[in-house]
């Protein structure tokens, strides 16, 4: 078990009550303290945090905690904390976040919604070249370079596996 493999009960994603997420990344103890706070937690009566012999156990404690407010609860408890915990948003919901939409995260090509090209430098600004391919417009090619034959190719369309 490591700190950022989710070995940690303090760097996790953990289901709400509603069936989302949220993120957890609290490694710094700063960090850790407010993260306890507002799952209403004393650090004395915890184990030490980087011991790793309590982790599985903290974990579930985590988790119970977690599943007891909504996503959108949890957001509230955290909002304007340097807890380390944020939702994890769907596709959907990322392009429409505020903090998502300032930093420039998404970018239109073609009348798809895409994210934006990364790293993000002043003098160098990426782009993106051309639109993305449509559904299935590469299928043929792909499975042939991975070896399906034509034929093969062929009955996964009629079977309607393959568009």
């Amino acid at each position: 078990m490591n700190l950022t493999d989710t070995g940690a009960h303090f760097y996790e994603v953990y289901e709400t009550k509603d069936g989302r997420h949220v993120a957890v990344g609290a490694i710094e103890s700063q960090f850790y303290a407010l993260l306890l706070k507002g799952l209403g937690l004393e650090s004395a009566d915890l184990p030490p945090q980087m011991d790793p012999k309590s982790w599985p156990a903290m974990k579930r404690r985590f988790a119970d905690i977690f599943r007891t407010k909504t996503r959108a609860e949890w957001e509230q408890v955290f909002a304007g904390t340097d807890a380390c915990v944020s939702p994890v948003l769907s596709p959907t919901e990322a392009t429409a976040n505020d903090h998502m939409r300032a930093r420039g995260a998404f970018t239109q090509s073609g009348a798809v919604t895409q994210p934006a090209p990364a790293p993000r430098f002043s003098r160098t600004p990426g782009e993106i070249g051309r639109p993305p391919p449509l559904p299935g417009e590469h299928t043929t090619a792909a499975l042939a370079h991975w070896g399906l034959s034509a034929a093969r190719i062929q009955e996964l369309r009629e079977a309607g596996a393959i568009a």
